[in-house]
């Protein structure tokens, strides 16, 4: 009796999961794509006002979200152009804002704000119904007593995790 309840649970996991497309685990929705490619996020963050240029921003972002779509799908990332899925972009902002004011009329805390500009095309739909363009930002607070380099690793961190996660969500969590 055990051995058939186990049989017929595990029929009914693989029908289910059968049944809802071709999802892994972490929710993406690949649909026919094999591949993909992430084409250098150029550092474009200068040329709005109020941002700074951050030295090798642009490689690191790249990295961020190639690891992300190949931790979190089943594709292939190529660099040939042959690709079903493409992630484009920029990066438009990195900025440095007081956040919130002390008794002394000091920043208590700063505000590192990130924004990329991402173009997503979907080669394996013939009428761009997927393909999208659109920025996504996020921000680490930190304290003003502290310098922007001693917390710049787990602030970029923070930061591209959230943000590469928007960024996938867009393109492949088709709910």
């Amino acid at each position: 009796m055990h051995k058939i309840k186990i049989i017929a649970l595990t029929l009914i996991i693989c029908l289910s999961s059968y049944s809802c497309g071709i999802y892994n685990f972490t929710g993406g929705d690949v649909g026919a794509a094999k591949t993909f490619q992430v084409n250098l996020f150029q550092n474009y963050a200068s040329q709005t006002p109020g941002s700074t240029f951050e030295p090798g921003m642009d490689r690191d972002f790249t990295r961020a979200l190639q690891d992300r779509i190949q931790n979190q799908t089943s594709l292939d990332l190529v660099n040939n152009g042959k690709f079903d899925l493409l992630y484009e972009g920029e990066i438009v902002e990195y900025r440095i804002s007081p956040m919130s004011a002390t008794a002394q009329q000091t920043a208590a805390q700063n505000r590192l704000s990130i924004a990329v500009q991402v173009r997503f095309t979907n080669n394996t739909v013939d009428d761009g119904s997927k393909d999208f363009e659109q920025r996504f930002s996020f921000f680490y607070d930190y304290d003003a007593n502290l310098q922007l380099s001693s917390v710049k690793t787990t602030a970029h961190e923070i930061i591209f995790e959230r943000i590469t996660q928007d960024i996938f969500n867009a393109s492949l969590a088709d709910w």
